[in-house]
């Protein structure tokens, strides 16, 4: 066989197993992102913002921040803007920094992909781990800076709610600072278009791209990549979830694209405690994020943000691998079997219609960004 003839017949292999993994996960991003939609003219930002100041209490206003994080879909760069929004209207760090976490580690679409590409315990057991890293580093980051907050000047709420800036530039406009607000008045279409638009306009276009480049490199992880290389270096231990700490940390990923990764990685023999390890620490973090931390929040902060994701990502990625043996499952045996209830048909048509939104969606923020 030629090189010619090797390299198309790579890129048709790459090509049909990436279609492969887009048509599992396309009726579920298409149900994720229209939650989402709803759920940003549903709950407006004022309503959140109340429950994380320091009036909340250090684990009340990291556990409300936890809690508000898990379904939004927003990005590690794009959550940035919004969260220090947050410690500028009266946020306790330790609430902040909860937000940070939990907000780009889970969404309604990820938890949705989760469940379409991996498994029904993975899909559960992602949000509760976030949730419990975003809550544990909040109320640690809440303890340690007791005596530093109390020589600050607490910042009070504005009894208005009305909303700030955000001292940061946003170029990602799924945080919201793009989109007009809803007055109570406004109608249910009205709503609705919103919400559409905000979907699969907004968020698809900031996402699509990373999307595509996950669902790609995972094609090329089936394609080409041995089962017994994955099961060598990446089948379980404290060795193989360091080594994906050491990736997913600096790594720019969003939690739905980090997802068909995944999903690759452990059909080909990867333990589902590494594979988590990546998904927990992929999303929450990368250079720009500590960066912007770092700024911020200050070097304490940082140092806590970071080492509270490593320890609970590895903790996490043991309970998991310890539950799967416990419960006799081979996890590469049932990865993207709970999609299976869907027709063939079914999941080419949500795959079809996603495209279009996808190109447009990218062409719109482009161009939103040049402007």
């Amino acid at each position: 066989m030629t090189l010619s003839d090797q390299l198309i017949s790579f890129v048709i292999g790459v090509a049909v197993a990436s279609w492969e993994l887009f048509e599992e996960a396309a009726p579920y991003l298409f149900l994720g992102f229209a939650v989402a939609g709803l759920l940003h003219v549903l709950v407006p930002d004022e309503k959140i913002l109340k429950h994380l100041g320091h009036s909340a209490g250090k684990f009340r206003s990291s556990l409300n921040a936890s809690f508000f994080g898990i379904p939004l879909p927003l990005c590690s760069c794009g959550v940035v803007p919004t969260a220090l929004s947050l410690k500028n209207r009266g946020a306790t760090k330790g609430a902040t920094l909860s937000f940070l976490i939990s907000t780009p580690e889970t969404g309604v679409d990820s938890i949705a992909i989760t469940y379409a590409l991996l498994d029904p315990i993975m899909t559960i057991f992602r949000p509760i781990a976030t949730m419990v890293t975003a809550l544990l580093t909040g109320i640690t980051e809440n303890i340690l800076g007791e005596k530093e907050a109390r020589k600050e000047a607490p910042v009070a709420p504005k009894n208005n709610l009305v909303m700030m800036q955000p001292m940061v530039a946003c170029s990602d406009s799924s945080c919201g600072c793009h989109s007009e607000p809803l007055g109570e008045d406004a109608s249910m279409l009205r709503k609705l278009k919103e919400a559409f638009r905000y979907s699969f306009v907004e968020l698809l276009g900031d996402i699509a791209s990373w999307l595509v480049v996950g669902i790609i490199i995972a094609g090329v992880i089936t394609y080409m990549i041995p089962d017994e290389i994955i099961e060598g270096y990446l089948g379980g231990g404290v060795f193989s979830m360091l080594i994906m700490l050491v990736i997913g940390i600096p790594l720019y990923i969003c939690a739905t694209a980090s997802t068909p990764l995944a999903a690759a990685l452990v059909a080909k023999g990867m333990s589902p405690g590494t594979a988590f390890v990546f998904l927990l620490a992929g999303p929450a973090t990368n250079a720009a994020t500590i960066t912007m931390v770092t700024k911020f929040l200050g070097k304490r902060s940082a140092t806590i943000y970071l080492s509270m994701i490593a320890l609970c990502s590895l903790a996490f990625g043991l309970l998991l691998d310890v539950l799967y043996v416990r419960l006799g499952i081979e996890v590469s045996s049932i990865v993207g079997s709970a999609s299976e209830v869907l027709a063939p048909e079914v999941k080419t048509a949500f795959a079809l219609i996603l495209i279009p939104f996808m190109v447009y969606g990218v062409y719109k923020q482009k161009k939103l960004r040049m402007t």
